[in-house]
């Protein structure tokens, strides 16, 4: 199955550059472009890409807008995004999974990386590696001033949890410590397949559009605080 890919950015050399390379990959092609992030929401409407590498920094809707506006759209709920920039900096990273984005990536990625982070995304995984996303998360929502749970008080659990069965509690908190569906059967002593069941019960009860959320969600309903360590 082809892979069909919305590139969106401000900059024509990058997308022809972003272009001539998805095309040179059998199983990917691009399907539309677009300069900035109104015109980028308007072609997912339209195209129904399987993924969107879209830019932050554009003029008028930034990027960050466009995949929120993408991702609140019930229609474009099997669009996936990943955020290009070239400010790899904690902020965007989480800002970027906040907005609906399933992964982040800086400008200087590598040509392969690119193209094997487009098909990781188009298969409903999070680009970012779980433990990656753990720990930008974790630095990102210890900071003052940021939400979250209290590192130094009492850990409630947000109410909004409250769907989800003790099992899958389980699941979120060890998927938020970067834990894959493997570890997490073998930790259990579950078929990968029943460890995909619940995380998938789990994403569908909170909403969450794949893993990446699930991580942000983890920690913002304090069910996995910064610096927890997951119990042997």
């Amino acid at each position: 199955m082809t892979v069909r890919v919305l590139l969106a950015d401000d900059q024509v050399l990058i997308r022809s550059g972003f272009a001539a390379l998805v095309n040179s990959a059998d199983d990917l092609k691009v399907v539309g472009e677009a300069g900035d992030g109104a015109e980028a929401v308007r072609q997912a409407g339209a195209l129904r890409p399987d993924v969107v590498l879209m830019d932050i920094r554009m003029p008028g809707v930034d990027g960050l807008t466009a995949a929120r506006q993408i991702a609140a759209s019930p229609d474009l709920s099997e669009v996936r995004i990943i955020v290009l920039t070239t400010f790899e900096a904690d902020e965007y990273v989480v800002e970027a999974l906040r907005s609906g984005a399933s992964g982040f990536l800086g400008k200087s990625v590598e040509p392969d990386e690119l193209l094997d982070a487009i098909r990781v995304v188009a298969r409903g995984d999070a680009l970012l590696s779980p433990r990656a996303t753990r720990s930008l998360i974790a630095r990102f929502l210890a900071q003052p001033g940021r939400s979250g749970p209290d590192p130094d008080g009492p850990a409630p659990v947000d109410a909004a949890l409250d769907v989800l069965t003790e099992r899958e509690r389980e699941m979120v908190a060890l998927v938020a410590h970067g834990l894959s569906n493997e570890d997490i059967a073998a930790r259990l002593h579950l078929s990968p397949l029943t460890v995909k069941t619940h995380v998938n019960r789990a994403m569908s009860k909170l909403r969450a559009r794949d893993r990446a959320q699930l991580v942000v969600l983890a920690y913002q309903t304090g069910l996995v605080r910064a610096g927890d360590t997951y119990p042997r």
